[in-house]
């Protein structure tokens, strides 16, 4: 059975809770998870597993603190073919860098050779709703279409 693996850049606790909720949510339906807070990309199973990163924009568009590392070590990889993972990117739509973070980790996985299993979701967090909320809400497309 495969697990899911979920990474958090988080530099407020937005994307924390979102991924701690979604974690809660997985683990209820008999999925294994581990939630990764401070990520190290070397101690993350890579087989049999879905990555789901979730991470907020901080700044002028630039990846939480947490996350710099776990992006270091990602830039040095040469090849992550056969490393499944899907994004979501939280963001605030009244900056020009709307969900930058989320785009560019998106990217930065594609050009390593990575295999997006579902497309990136964007939570923008002016909307009405709470962000962990829609979060919830998209889990159970996402785990039908990632095959879980």
């Amino acid at each position: 059975m495969q697990s899911v693996n979920i990474i958090v850049g988080s530099q407020m606790g937005s994307a924390e809770y979102v991924a701690e909720q979604l974690a809660e949510s997985l683990e209820q339906q008999g999925i294994q998870v581990k939630l990764h807070e401070q990520p190290v990309f070397n101690d993350i199973d890579q087989q049999d597993t879905i990555w789901l990163l979730c991470t907020s924009t901080y700044g002028a568009g630039d990846y939480p603190e947490n996350l710099l590392p776990f992006i270091e070590s990602v830039n040095q990889q040469i090849d992550l073919k056969g490393l499944k993972y899907s994004v979501i990117g939280l963001g605030d739509t009244s900056y020009d860098t709307y969900n930058y973070a989320g785009r560019h980790i998106d990217d930065l996985f594609i050009s390593k050779g990575a295999s997006r299993v579902a497309e990136r979701l964007e939570l923008n967090i002016l909307d009405e709703q709470l962000p962990e909320d829609t979060a919830l809400a998209w889990l159970p497309s996402w785990i039908k279409s990632v095959g879980l």
